[in-house]
């Protein structure tokens, strides 16, 4: 690799060999085998990095999102005899929508908002409901709320924050902030009397601090900066103004130094987030961590990760930071990174590289203005960034990077115009959302993540790439030690854990993480061997937390499950949990696990014996009226029809209309059972004669993709 100075492309990072692992230092006094010292209550929220006591008052436990507790009552001697304490739920028994909010815990209470953006506040000892606040202007995907002076903060349709009276649910202030893009889904973080509050979605997204106590604006950061503002020269003529750069995760902060760390989303443009040719440029701060003043919301520096991203692969992360030595020297560190597979250790003094990041050259497109190189650690990814061949026919699934047949694929960056490019880490690929855990005991930062890869075009595969029906869904845990930005241990999981699966690590070396299908996971923190679950009776959309109430101490976790990325197939439900060492609650029914393979679209299933056993090739297929389209076509459901269903023994033919203009074919992934190509009026027939579901996909364009449901 060629390395580039930085310096030329962006303030405030440096890239710096890696030096000696030593042992971590924790401003608490913790150390990578001992306890901890002096310890502050966890409430407090004076300092980035005290663990969970009593309380864990924060989405990300405390100001560093560390998700650490000290609470080590429950530890690897007892963890099997975990139990059910309680469970409510929160809403009757709600089996829809998309639950992404991570549970808080204050002076015994729990507090958590529903698929439907509701909040509750329950007795953490007895589970039982305290108070309610019904949202006013309709469902809203949340993420979590703050806990501070005696308030709680959430959010509400048409850009509202809303402040909620700790003790009775009553609203206290209710206020609109319009014009930063969609104030709704991102935790409310509170330090010091000041909630930070970030956008979402939107044409251009701002990072806002907001007095607690009225709720008046104190200052605004935008991620695509205005005119005069430093970095507007890096986007095309007015393109900022639709350049995308929302903060879609809660921000970090460091009271010592004074600093909010907030990581911006991916850049966009008229054409949408594939599209570069509009928006000429780095295009700051999208795909960026940017640390600004505390107070007055003053740029400090900036690390932009993706330059003029054409690839929605954005690291919009919960910042984490930790305090280590490295080679020798105590550095102050922010690690960032999440959709690219790979942390970017960054001093959180000034943004330079204390291990090293390289200016690396990659391919060039220049319809879509393409930077000439990318960031790279010295040391690489922490997951694989170039997709395999593996032959059709060989062991199913195979490896988790397995390229879907019929696509040209390329690593990481490689840049696209109107074909389809296959890569990966995807755009829902990696670990994405979710939220990261730092040791204090191990010095270790641990993350899921999956493997979701995805096709980049300019046009025709959506704002942000199309994943691939047919392919396998699956991911794992990785433990990087920040130290030295080198994986420590692996562990393969069934599932993508990149959306919301957050990590609990604790002071008695073990880690909790929920999955899509369910179950809550123990894990030994040392090598990720599995020391217990729980089936929670939906998908785990959040992170567990440890508190403690009536002196007992708990563990909890809300399962609710959400569309990304597996869609409907993950199990929904409204169940609050709490768990304690003895607990006698049986674990909920198992719901049918997630479809771990991309499903097609187009529609439901079609009997065969309603299309006399025909698929249409290159055509689209209305399931209300049976009809099939009259247009030859090439997005993915020009498949007539997608999801067909036959009897094992039967016959299906595959028909390329003799007035389509192109050869369309059918090769089967990844059994091989069929690779044909067809001419404009031929056909061929294939007999199944194993139960099982079989993917295809069209020779002529990857895109259009079918099922065959045998049963």
């Amino acid at each position: 690799m060629t390395q580039i100075d930085r310096r030329a492309l962006i303030r405030g990072a440096s890239a710096v060999a890696a030096g000696a692992i030593l042992a971590p230092t924790v401003a608490t006094g913790a150390t990578a085998g001992g306890k901890t010292g002096r310890r502050e209550p966890a409430a407090a929220l004076s300092r980035f990095d005290t663990p969970g006591d009593a309380d864990f008052p924060k989405v990300g436990g405390n100001l560093g999102n560390q998700n650490y507790t000290r609470l080590d009552r429950i530890h690897r001697g007892n963890a099997k005899r975990l139990g059910g304490a309680w469970y409510n739920r929160v809403e009757d028994g709600l089996a829809s929508g998309n639950s992404q909010s991570t549970a808080v815990a204050v002076d015994g209470t729990l507090f958590i908002e529903s698929a439907l953006g509701n909040v509750f506040a329950i007795d953490g000892a007895t589970g039982v409901t305290k108070w309610k606040y019904t949202q006013t202007g309709g469902t809203l995907v949340r993420r979590g709320v703050a806990v501070g002076g005696g308030l709680v903060f959430t959010q509400g349709r048409t850009n509202r924050v809303i402040a909620l009276d700790q003790q009775t649910g009553a609203v206290v202030w209710d206020r609109q902030f319009s014009g930063y893009g969609n104030v709704e889904k991102v935790a409310v973080t509170y330090h010091d009397g000041v909630l930070h509050i970030g956008t979402n979605d939107g044409s251009r997204g701002a990072a806002l601090a907001v007095r607690a106590s009225d709720g008046e604006k104190l200052w605004h950061f935008w991620g695509t900066p205005g005119p005069g503002e430093f970095g507007n020269d890096t986007w095309e003529g007015d393109s900022y103004l639709i350049g995308g750069a929302t903060p879609w995760m809660h921000p970090a902060i460091d009271p010592d130094l004074g600093l909010v760390y907030w990581t911006f989303g991916n850049a966009r443009g008229r054409n949408g987030a594939q599209d570069g040719s509009d928006r000429g440029g780095q295009n700051l701060f999208a795909n960026s961590i940017v640390a600004l003043d505390l107070k007055t919301g003053q740029y400090r520096w900036h690390f932009q990760s993706v330059h003029h991203d054409i690839w929605d692969m954005d690291n919009v992360m919960a910042p984490v930071l930790v305090n280590a030595k490295i080679k020798g020297r105590n550095r102050k560190l922010v690690i960032y990174g999440s959709k690219t597979g790979m942390y970017y250790i960054l001093d959180r003094t000034d943004g330079s590289a204390p291990l090293g990041i390289i200016e690396t050259p990659v391919p060039q497109e220049p319809r879509q203005k393409t930077w000439p190189t990318q960031p790279i650690p010295a040391q690489g990814p922490w997951m694989p960034t170039t997709m395999v061949d593996q032959p059709l026919g060989t062991a199913i699934p195979g490896e988790p990077n397995r390229a879907v047949p019929n696509y040209t694929h390329g690593p990481l960056y490689t840049p696209h115009w109107d074909e389809p490019i296959l890569s990966i880490p995807g755009t829902g690929g990696a670990a994405d959302w979710n939220h990261q855990s730092f040791s204090h005991r191990t010095g270790l930062v641990y993350t899921a993540y999956g493997y979701v890869s995805s096709a980049h075009a300019r046009v025709g595969t959506g704002s942000v790439g199309l994943r691939p029906p047919g392919q396998y869904m699956t991911g794992g845990i990785v433990a990087v030690d920040p130290r030295s930005n080198e994986v420590r241990w692996r562990r393969r999981m069934p599932y993508a854990m990149a959306h919301g699966n957050g990590i609990l690590t604790t002071e008695s070396d073990l880690l909790f993480i929920g999955q899509p299908d369910g179950n809550l996971l123990c894990l030994d923190i040392h090598n990720g061997r599995e020391v217990w679950r729980f089936q929670t009776g939906a998908a785990i959309s959040s992170s567990p937390i440890m508190y403690e109430a009536n002196g007992e101490q708990y563990l909890a976790v809300f399962a609710g499950g959400t569309s990304l990325p597996f869609g409907n197939s993950a199990p929904r439900g409204d169940w609050l949990w709490a768990f304690r060492i003895g607990g006698k609650v049986s674990p909920a029914p198992a719901p049918p696990p997630p479809d771990v393979r991309r499903g097609v679209s187009g529609g439901g299933p079609v009997e065969g014996s309603a299309v006399n056993n025909t698929v249409v090739l290159g055509r689209t297929y209305n399931v209300a009226t049976g009809q099939v389209g009259t247009v030859e076509s090439t997005s993915d459901a020009a498949v007539a029809p997608t999801h067909l269903r036959v009897p094992v023994g039967t016959t299906v033919t595959f028909v390329n209309p003799a007035d389509n203009q192109n050869p369309r074919g059918a090769t089967q992934f990844f059994e091989g059972l069929f690779n044909r190509t067809l001419l404009p009026g031929e056909s061929f027939r294939y007999t199944f004669r194993k139960k099982g579901e079989y993917f295809f996909n069209d020779t002529f364009d990857p895109r259009p993709t079918g099922k065959i449901e045998v049963y």
